[in-house]
């Protein structure tokens, strides 16, 4: 038998192997048992209902107000923002509530129950709007649909992106979980991005978006439940003796530098994806000339996403998250300079083609933030012995949140200083040279341009050491 220190890991973080039942078991160990593969999938399921969510309004929400009905571009960015701004203020607070919940009873679960049950009635209530409504009263309505979705997503969402750090402690584990979890969301926002434009272009006019919305609502009911229901035997590893107030956790969360360089690049990166994706559908029919070509810019975008995630699995594995994730960044960013050339030669399937390279890392630029989430969660943890992963994924959903929302408002702003004509159903306007010169650079440049921001976010990003204690390990 030799005895020898504990271990550390690539981040230099000391860790001591533990049995999960243990009952000696202290912050910082590593379990040495595996989540079931049922677990890992169950939990990847709640990302179909978060990304099916995530994807439709920002790719089909604005254009529905602008060109279904008729608000005009300037109040549709504040209909599609204002409600995403909301959940940046209830977010934390839901953190908070939910810890408080976890320490009580041991379990998010009710969470992501009710979460599931309420988002997809509201979900079919934003495109439900009645005919004959005024474009302000149309406006309205979705506003305040839109806003009781958000609050639905974010009872999910928190609980939900808080769970890993809290059902398994090894880094790599995390990271096999969260490849999941993004193969399935990457699966998710395929059938919800390319599926949404088919149903309402099968179907027209306002009834299309209104069967649209139905089936894009059963296939969140169906992620969201099912992962509730999966995660039914999975129990919490880690677990705090107390934890801290609202006030005093925001306080530490927003003073986590590894965290907040984290989150910050991760919002830009979110408001970089939701741009294009927001002039995706403008650029497909004013650009292109063809509506339905959405359908292939979107498959253009998600599909090599999900054939690269072993790729950047690997990567990760090899030469470490945050390499990965520049590396992704920089590859997504070759892509966005790609579109103008193909643009400039008006050809859908050049244009596809560098969409698709923005689609390998988009795939990376997923994965590795929401792998790296759970460790700086972990290192606060193993620091303070306090668990507050809710206060801390309630922040980092509101940062997500309002990336995803600024997105599409961010496009209907350059369209609206382009001149960016607003029509009706049954409208066919033509748009001025400037409308359709900020359609592209809303495509493109801006997406570039966050991009570029968020790369020095990415390099500053560390963990902090965490201090090792006596424990010894035996191997035998």
């Amino acid at each position: 038998m030799l005895r020898l220190p504990r271990a550390c890991d690539r981040r230099g973080v000391h860790q001591r192997r533990v049995a999960v039942s243990d009952p000696t078991a202290k912050v910082g160990d590593v379990a040495l048992t595996r989540l079931r593969r049922g677990e890992v999938v169950g939990y990847a399921m709640g990302s179909v209902g978060t990304g099916a969510f995530s994807t439709v309004p920002g790719l089909l929400l604005a254009y529905y107000l602008t060109d279904t009905l008729g608000v005009a571009a300037g109040l549709a960015a504040l209909v599609v923002a204002v409600p995403k701004l909301w959940d940046v203020l209830i977010l934390p607070i839901v953190g908070s509530v939910s810890d408080k919940a976890m320490l009580r009873v041991g379990s998010r679960r009710p969470f992501l129950l009710l979460g599931g049950l309420l988002l997809p009635v509201c979900f079919v209530a934003m495109f439900a709007v009645p005919e004959g409504l005024s474009p302000g009263l149309s406006a309205a309505w979705v506003l305040v649909a839109f806003t009781a979705a958000a609050t639905a997503f974010a009872i999910f969402q928190v609980p939900y992106i808080a769970m890993p750090a809290e059902i398994t402690d090894d880094v790599e584990e995390r990271t096999t979980l969260m490849s999941w979890r993004v193969a399935f969301l990457s699966i998710a926002i395929l059938l919800a991005g390319a599926g949404a434009p088919l149903i309402r272009d099968t179907v027209g006019g306002s009834a299309g978006y209104l069967a649209m919305a139905a089936a894009i609502a059963l296939l969140i009911a169906v992620g969201m439940l099912g992962c509730w229901w999966a995660m039914r035997t999975t129990r919490s590893w880690q677990r705090a003796d107390e934890t801290t107030g609202l006030r005093e956790s925001l306080r530490v969360a927003v003073h986590h530098r590894p965290f907040v360089v984290l989150l910050g690049a991760f919002v830009l990166q979110a408001l970089a994806t939701s741009s294009m994706l927001g002039a995706a559908q403008y650029v497909a029919t004013y650009r292109l000339g063809d509506p339905g070509a959405i359908t292939v810019l979107f498959l253009g975008l998600v599909a090599p996403a999900i054939l690269v995630m072993p790729l950047w699995t690997r990567v990760s594995h090899v030469w470490g998250k945050r390499t990965g994730f520049t590396a992704a960044s920089v590859v997504f960013l070759v892509g966005t300079v790609a579109i103008l050339g193909a643009d400039a030669l008006s050809s859908l399937a050049l244009v596809t083609l560098a969409v698709a390279v923005c689609g390998v890392g988009y795939a990376g630029m997923q994965m590795f933030p929401l792998s790296m989430l759970p460790d700086t969660i972990a290192a606060d943890t193993a620091a303070s012995g306090q668990r507050r992963s809710g206060v801390f994924t309630g922040l980092w959903t509101a940062g997500e949140t309002a990336g995803f929302a600024l997105g599409p408002a961010l496009v209907l702003l350059v369209l609206s200083l382009g001149g960016f004509v607003s029509s009706q159903a049954d409208e066919q306007v033509a748009q001025p040279a400037s409308a359709e010169t900020a359609i592209l650079l809303a495509f493109t440049l801006v997406p570039a341009a966050l991009l570029v921001l968020s790369l020095p976010l990415v390099r500053a990003y560390r963990l902090p050491e965490i201090p090792a204690s006596s424990d010894l390990e035996v191997v035998s």
